[in-house]
């Protein structure tokens, strides 16, 4: 056999196909020869190299080593010559040197192939290529994550740390300082449940790109998680730098994003920690920041905040605070008391609202606005929410074995337990475990936590309207208050916030707000209660405008479980003059600034049998109409402080229903001509006066008033008949749509049904009353095939076999069936069910020796 002497690596054809075969690059060096020229090498190198074998052998080994490695003295050439000096077998990592494209990474192994003679000098050596490009990519990789943000690419926690505690040295080298900041972006998460996490990805991906346009280099930006960033700013020299920046990153991060075809809108808050003024070392410094950012995010989000010394302290008595209140959950510290709830129509206790309170054994009685926000932060919301329920239940038990009436109680559910996917079945098990009726039970949601997850909300109010409670939109008025809102839930209450109950009387806005949200609610057939009532003018206003409940310090304040008590088996209820639809007494209000004239008016309209009151200015005059319900009003013109024709403009707008006079001896025309083409005033009247007269022109004023009222009352009827009708239709379309989901379960069960029975291998036929074939599954089919169409005739006609003696199969028989036996057993439906009829099935009969 001839040798290859060219080729030594192929001296043989076995070792020629070896190498052919290999995948890993292998080239024989001459070790005898400066440069180490290639003598030969194999498919798998000239691969890996993108040259070949005649472009490779001849030239020097060294410059395959790396593309940087064109010296004797690189690692490569290095590594060749210590093997060819004897040395041991090197192995080292780099890349192919003079590869066409990119360069592949591999790991090289040197061996020396032994000279002749014992210790000769190797005149040869065999360097063998894998290619771990792969590998070293990923190691890559797997480093540049241990360091970076897999998201958004920028500086993770550590090298955060890494970087912020080098810029702390620079600044103590050369006396400059640092500042930290927090930033997050405000309503993130909204975003996020709104439009998906692929949103909130493009969102995030996109502020760190606008935040790093407003660095310099030697600053660092990075990403901590969630959507909070964190920046240290290096080489600071005043705080008047650190503001500019962190200003001019609010105002970038406020311009639109375009996400996902939407332009995104994302304030932000920012949180500032300075070294070295705030603190020495990085962990307290980037606390510190993180403080200032939950300061800026406590003041309603876009905001700058500079840490200082009292947020520290605020923090600590905070975490003080949250840990007493889990002691305080455990060691029975919380209250429960109820503020009662009142229907306008009856007038009688409706309802109560559950209000957690806590009563501290150092502290005292601390109110729910400071340790509510501080359940929220600590998460503890749910276990209140828990706990109210079965306290709630526990107390409405004690009422009842009173023998006191039962009366719906409302809890408060936070968005975090309402997002709970347990709440329904606790809830359930709550009234399983008590007893109590389910109509006694209300849950108060807000809107707030309606709107994080839409979909969520609708499913959770489904499960909760199926337990048979009450439910109540709390807080209305205050944030979305959507119309769509109110038609999407199946909600039984709607309640008006307290801040704008507060200003019904003062406030046209606030007035005519709460008359839609009352009309749009009863358009839908939902009940409508007003929270925060505390004078007997803002009920009136509730009353007259079709309020149907009041909660508040004018009704009640909130009382422990014993006082409840009291007031439900004392009947304790709005007086009767402000239930709805109620005639009441005529008041005539009088107002001039000379008491003379304000008696003898008094003296002459007693008689009428008027309930008069009055005052002595037009201020006076409208604090008397803010606290009672007038009909009629008398006014001077000449009032210091106050025209008589401005103040009956004024109560106009506050009061239109009043019928207004005026009363004076002041002839100036023009004032009062312009407030009687506004509509201000009804007639004027000069003095001195007529008795008869006058007493005449204020009785025609109070019959007009007794007619808008009349008129005003069958619109209260009509808009009650209204809204008991939109509330049964309401009803009825939850009982229709339950029906119809029912109707949709049972279709889907007898889909199921059936389709399970025509596949058994069992022949089965199902008969209706009269004998007639309603059903019949595959094996039945093919068992009857030469009887020609079977459903839907009658069974004894065309199912003859089954029928041996004429009569309908009841029970079990025996029957032959194209020469086999069959077992036929008729069993009868509806002993389970409403279905009627018989199943019968067919199967062989069983062998007997």
């Amino acid at each position: 056999m001839e040798l290859d002497t060219a080729h030594p690596l192929r001296s043989s054809p076995a070792a020629a196909a070896v190498l052919s075969a290999c995948t890993n690059g292998v080239l024989l060096v001459d070790a005898s020869v400066a440069g180490f020229p290639i003598l030969d090498v194999n498919p798998a190198f000239c691969q890996l190299s993108g040259r070949t074998p005649e472009q490779l052998i001849g030239t020097s080994a060294i410059v395959l080593g790396s593309a940087e490695d064109s010296e004797p003295g690189g690692p490569f050439g290095a590594a060749l010559a210590q093997v060819a000096a004897g040395g041991a077998s090197a192995s080292l990592l780099l890349r192919v040197g003079g590869a066409s494209g990119s360069a592949p990474w591999c790991r090289w192994t040197i061996s020396a192939v032994p000279g002749e003679g014992e210790g000769a000098t190797p005149r040869q050596l065999v360097c063998i290529a894998e290619n771990v490009s792969e590998l070293h990519e990923q190691q890559a990789l797997l480093a540049h994550l241990s360091t970076h943000d897999a998201l958004t690419g920028l500086a993770n926690r550590s090298l955060f740390n890494e970087r912020l505690h080098a810029a702390m040295a620079r600044a103590r080298q050369h006396a400059d300082g640092v500042a930290v900041l927090c930033l997050a972006l405000d309503g993130f998460n909204l975003i996020n449940e709104s439009l998906g996490y692929v949103a909130g990805d493009q969102l995030l991906i996109s502020v760190a790109m606008r935040i790093q346009g407003c660095m310099r280099p030697q600053d660092t930006l990075s990403r901590h998680g969630g959507n909070e960033f964190v920046l240290v700013l290096d080489e600071i020299e005043s705080t008047a730098q650190v503001q500019a920046v962190c200003e001019h990153i609010v105002r970038v991060i406020g311009a639109p994003f375009p996400v996902i075809g939407q332009s995104l809108h994302a304030g932000c808050s920012i949180g500032i920690a300075r070294y070295p003024q705030d603190a020495d070392d990085g962990v307290t410094l980037l606390r510190y920041a993180d403080m200032a950012l939950t300061h800026a995010l406590g003041l309603g989000g876009n905001q700058l905040q500079f840490f200082t010394p009292e947020m520290n302290q605020r923090t600590a008595e905070r975490a003080q605070m949250e840990a007493a209140l889990r002691v305080a959950l455990i060691e029975g510290q919380l209250q429960l008391q109820y503020q009662p709830v009142a229907d306008l129509q009856l007038g009688a206790i409706c309802a109560l609202e559950a209000l957690v309170r806590w009563q501290h054994p150092v502290m005292g009685l601390i109110p729910a606005g400071r340790f509510i926000p501080l359940a929220e932060a600590a998460g503890l919301t749910t276990a209140l929410g828990y706990w109210s329920l079965r306290r709630a239940m526990e107390d409405m038990l004690a009422w009842r074995t009173a023998g006191l009436a039962p009366v719906r109680v409302a809890i408060n559910i936070s968005p975090k337990q309402f997002r709970d996917a347990a709440l329904p079945q606790a809830v359930a098990d709550a009234l399983a475990q008590s007893g109590i009726a389910p109509s006694q039970l209300s849950l108060e949601i807000t809107e707030a936590a309606l709107m994080q997850d839409l979909h969520a909300s609708d499913a959770t109010l489904a499960q909760l309207k199926a337990l048979g409670i009450g439910l109540t939109l709390d807080d209305f008025g205050t944030g979305y208050s959507s119309l769509n809102h109110l038609k999407r839930f199946p909600l039984d209450l709607v309640k008006i916030d307290c801040g704008l109950t507060g200003n019904i009387v003062t406030g046209a806005d606030d007035a005519a707000l709460v008359k839609t949200i009352i009309s749009m609610a009863h358009h839908l057939g939902i009940e409508v209660a007003a929270e925060g009532v505390e004078t007997e003018a803002q009920c009136d206003f509730l009353r007259r405008n079709m309020c149907d409940q009041i909660q508040g310090y004018f009704l009640a304040k909130p009382c422990d479980r014993e006082e409840v008590a009291g007031m439900l088996a004392a009947r304790h209820a709005v007086p009767p003059h402000l239930l709805r639809i109620q005639k009441q007494p005529r008041t005539l209000l009088l107002v001039d600034d000379e008491q003379n004239i304000v008696s003898a008016l008094k003296r002459l309209l007693r008689r009428d049998g008027y309930q008069i009151l009055s005052a002595n200015s037009g201020q006076e005059g409208l604090d008397v109409l803010a606290a009672n319900a007038v009909d009629v009003i008398v006014s001077d013109q000449r009032m210091p402080g106050m025209i008589g024709a401005d103040f009956l403009r004024a109560a106009k707008g506050l009061y239109p229903d009043t019928i207004r006079i005026m009363l004076s001896g002041y002839t100036e025309l023009q004032s009062v001509t312009d407030a009687v083409n506004e509509g201000a005033i009804f007639k004027f009247l000069t003095k001195p006066w007529d008795d008869e007269q006058l007493r005449g022109h204020i009785a025609e004023a109070f019959r007009l008033k007794e007619i808008a009222d009349d008129n005003e009352r069958l619109n209260l009827e009509l808009r009650t008949a209204n809204h008991e009708l939109a509330a049964a239709n309401r009803r009825m379309e939850d009982v229709l749509r339950q029906k119809q989901q029912q109707i949709t379960r049972d279709e889907i069960s007898l889909n199921v049904a059936r389709e399970l029975l025509q596949f058994v291998p069992l022949a089965v036929i199902g008969l209706d009353d009269d004998g007639m074939v309603a059903f019949v599954n595959d094996a039945a089919e093919r068992m009857f095939r030469q009887n020609g169409a079977i459903l839907g005739n009658e069974a004894e006609i065309v199912l003859p076999e089954l029928f041996p003696d004429g009569l309908a199969p009841s029970g079990s028989h025996q029957v032959d069936i194209n020469g086999c036996c069959y077992q036929v057993v008729a069993h009868p439906m509806g002993a389970n069910s409403q279905s009627r009829g018989s199943l019968i099935t067919i199967s062989v009969c069983e062998e007997t020796e």
